[in-house]
């Protein structure tokens, strides 16, 4: 009997462990892997969006996408680019905030409120304050001697728009990497700490050798956020520039976007580029993840 009763608290467990995942695996599945199962097979079609029939056309999407559309690979050489500053800096001044403000014991509440307010607004009323702030309030102070290195086109130059779309990420995304940086700072142990300095390691030398291997995990998880979101990043740059001057800031999404609802509703053709992005952001995460969890495990 105690075995069968042993035997039904472990069924009703599994049974209680699915009924709560349910409701989150039927979301996933309706909203995430099925359009994505049917981007991949739309990708091979000339479908439009709006006619019920459409043809298979092969890999023809793809080898357009690659050959004939420099747009396309303007729009991924810019969004690299945009990834490659957004992931260095981003996780840097996080990382630095976050040892500055541990380092606080009395104030850290404050400032860490301070810095992560901006994550809780909206990255397109964001985009649209610092929209007023480049087009009114800058013009304005840079008729002031001292700053005069605001007078710049910061929307309407393709050369600086590129940085007016960094500040806004940045300022935006800073404090959430910060957060967890912080959670994990506070996991590192005393004793390791007092210890290192009790054989003479320096500020620098404590910081290489003991707080970045025990909080790598936390570096894994913030640059997987960062590549995730940079790579796939819309929202900023269509309210902020809408990919102009011209096209010379579009990104893919925002480029992927405009072919499937701007240019003649070519859904089929949007969705191998789609298909194009899904590969290149699943392929350089897990990249990054392999090599990052390596050095937790030896850490």
């Amino acid at each position: 009997m105690t075995t069968k009763k042993k035997k039904l608290k472990t069924k009703s467990g599994h049974l209680s462990l699915i009924l709560f995942v349910l409701p989150a695996f039927i979301f996933y599945l309706v909203f995430l892997l099925i359009p994505t199962i049917g981007a991949g097979v739309y990708s091979f079609t000339d479908w439009n969006g709006l006619n019920p029939t459409f043809n298979f056309v092969g890999f023809s999407n793809y080898i357009e996408a690659f050959k004939d559309d420099p747009a396309f690979r303007h729009s991924f050489w810019f969004t690299l680019r945009y990834t490659i500053f957004i992931f260095v800096i981003q996780n840097v001044a996080a990382l630095l905030l976050a040892l500055l403000i541990e380092s606080r014991m009395k104030s850290k509440g404050f400032f860490r409120t301070i810095f992560f307010m901006p994550n809780m607004i909206s990255l397109i009323i964001s985009s649209l304050m610092f929209s007023f702030i480049f087009t009114n309030v800058f013009p304005e102070l840079s008729k002031q001697a001292l700053f005069s290195i605001l007078d710049q086109s910061w929307i309407g130059d393709a050369k600086v728009s590129f940085y007016s779309i960094l500040i806004v990420s940045l300022w935006q995304g800073i404090g959430y990497m910060m957060v967890i940086y912080m959670a994990a700072l506070q996991g590192v142990p005393k004793q390791l700490k007092e210890a290192s300095m009790i054989d003479g390691a320096n500020v620098f030398q404590r910081l290489k050798h003991v707080v970045i291997p025990m909080i790598m995990h936390a570096i894994t998880i913030c640059s997987f956020l960062t590549l995730n979101g940079a790579f796939k990043v819309f929202d900023v740059v269509y309210a902020l520039t809408q990919g102009g001057p011209g096209t010379s800031t579009q990104v893919m999404a925002l480029n992927i976007y405009e072919e499937a609802f701007s240019n003649n509703f070519r859904f089929g053709y949007a969705n191998a580029k789609a298909m194009i992005l899904f590969l290149v952001v699943l392929i350089i995460t897990l990249i990054q993840v392999s090599i990052l969890k390596r050095k937790e495990v030896e850490a």
